[in-house]
């Protein structure tokens, strides 16, 4: 169990930095969007550049246009900035001292409620706007059998739960 915990700290600690991450691209791409700095229009204005701070060199490359900025740009890392930061939950589960607590199966049913319906609702909504590309449904597919095999888990921590709990009413 000494290796689980191990594994499981270091990939807290990736997720945390990878949401950490995606939420300081999408504030600072909100920023650059709305005060109009650090970017750089391109290809007679169709296009568009997000500079990286305090340079003229391209960070990021997007249509210029307010529907693809909003759902095919800053919905998509604003959900991946939860995904990460609700994986880190789920990671902090296994490295805790105590597995089963109701804590752990909120972290749990949070997850698995995010993943099984927030990216089909999201790109339905979106879908209604603009086009959906077919990874896109694939990576709905991944996040739905993830989500899944997260309520499973759930479920068996909440069977571990009951269990303790009548174990802990015998002692």
């Amino acid at each position: 169990m000494a290796r689980v915990k191990i594994i499981a700290k270091i990939l807290y600690y990736i997720s945390r930095v990878l949401a950490l991450g995606y939420c300081c691209i999408v504030l600072y791409a909100i920023g650059c969007l709305v005060t109009h700095t650090n970017t750089q229009p391109y290809g007679e204005g169709k296009y568009l550049h997000i500079l990286y701070p305090f340079t003229s060199t391209p960070f990021l490359n997007i249509d210029n246009n307010l529907t693809y900025i909003l759902l095919d740009f800053l919905l998509p890392l604003s959900l991946y900035t939860i995904f990460f930061w609700l994986a880190a939950g789920i990671f902090k589960v296994f490295y805790l001292p105590k597995l089963f607590s109701t804590e752990n199966i909120a972290r749990l049913r949070r997850f698995y409620l995010f993943n099984l319906f927030v990216p089909g609702i999201a790109a339905l909504f979106s879908r209604l706007f603009t086009e959906v590309e077919s990874v896109v449904w694939g990576l709905i597919v991944v996040h739905f059998f993830l989500g899944i095999f997260t309520y499973f888990l759930a479920t068996i921590f909440k069977q571990g739960l009951r269990l303790q709990n009548e174990q802990d009413l015998f002692i």
